[in-house]
């Protein structure tokens, strides 16, 4: 068994994150899974987020679930980032699994 996979990496972004970086973050994002399982993202608490960020963190989150990987935030969504999910309607459509990621958060019914 490879050692490195039993490993996270964490990856701190920039503080813009949208439209431009978009390319930049999947190709890191992508790169990072080849030699890991797991990835910890640690988005500053000033970023300045788009939409785009958020689809693109969705996608890679799918993605890394479907190829039996896993992709985390190192905090709970603050800041622009929680605003964007709320101005979305996102977090209105949250199921267990996406409040956990996003919010930090379980579920209790």
């Amino acid at each position: 068994m490879d050692t490195s996979k039993q490993y996270c990496e964490s990856i701190n972004l920039p503080e813009t994150l949208g439209i431009r970086s978009a390319s930049e973050l999947y190709t890191k994002f992508a790169d990072e899974f080849q030699g890991r399982d797991t990835i910890v993202i640690s988005i500053p608490e000033n970023a300045d987020v788009d939409l785009i960020f958020i689809q693109l963190i969705e996608s890679s989150r799918r993605q890394a679930k479907a190829d039996g990987k896993t992709l985390k935030l190192s905090t709970p969504a603050r800041g622009s980032v929680l605003k964007v999910l709320e101005r979305a309607g996102l977090i209105d459509s949250f199921d267990q699994e996406d409040t956990r990621f996003w919010l930090h958060k379980e579920v209790t019914l």
